[in-house]
């Protein structure tokens, strides 16, 4: 459901520059096939869904800006995005695509192969961020986790201290601006690490497990099942 209430514009960023080496494809993982459509496709359409009235901007490499757009006349598509190419990593993509962006309200920083993400959870980054200015949803790690050091030594990290963190990841237009405007360090990750850098806390916010970034062909395999059973679920609840 849409927070049409908040009267603070709504920016999302999608980055997709992925370019399927880990799928073992020549092709981007971003346009590969899920549920009859390209992966991005239903990304975009994830956010138009929860708010019809958000400002969505698209980061590709400028290599594939052509083929996406015959991918959307193939599938007429016509969820309403800007396009803008990516830079020479994903903090240089996000930095060109807030060149877009507004200098107010909130601004969502998305991958663009997590088509799966929930409506509940986009909800709430955005409205823990309108009052804290900054969410990143994260799940609990489940599996067992251990360091490795640099003599091929390990010991167990407790897993109840650790997180898995998700997209997408919301801030106040100004504090997201502000932070990008400091210099690339490689040791910027993701969005909240760099927000952090500028001295501004993150709040944590649950993320939904199925919110996976698809990586691997597991991750797509994944990822049609649970997209075609929340399709057959939409076309049952809709009878």
């Amino acid at each position: 459901m849409s927070l049409t209430s908040n009267p603070m514009p709504h920016t999302v960023l999608i980055v997709a520059g992925g370019r399927g080496t880990r799928m073992g494809t020549d092709r981007p993982k971003q346009f590969l096939p899920l549920a009859g459509r390209p992966v991005l496709m239903h990304t975009l359409e994830t956010f138009h869904r929860w708010d019809a009235t958000a400002d969505l901007i698209l980061v590709l490499p400028a290599d594939q800006r052509d083929e996406w757009q015959q991918l959307c006349s193939a599938h007429n598509f016509s969820v309403s995005h800007r396009v803008t190419s990516g830079g020479e990593t994903r903090y240089h993509s996000v930095q060109n695509g807030l060149r877009l962006a507004p200098a107010d309200g909130l601004i969502a920083v998305h991958d663009g192969v997590r088509p799966l993400v929930s409506p509940s959870v986009i909800a709430a980054c955005f409205a823990v961020a309108a009052d804290d200015g900054a969410a990143v949803p994260v799940v609990p790690m489940i599996e067992s986790v251990r360091e490795a050091d640099v003599n091929g030594r390990s010991h167990p990290v407790d897993r109840e201290r650790l997180r898995v963190v998700q997209t997408p990841q919301v801030f106040r237009a100004d504090v997201l601006l502000a932070a990008y405007r400091l210099p690339y360090d490689p040791r910027f990750t993701d969005d909240a690490s760099v927000v952090e850098a500028s001295g501004v806390p993150v709040r944590l916010v649950p993320g939904n497990r199925e919110n996976i970034k698809l990586t691997t062909p597991m991750d797509l395999v994944i990822a049609e099942s649970l997209m075609r059973r929340s399709l057959k679920k939409s076309s049952i609840a809709e009878q």
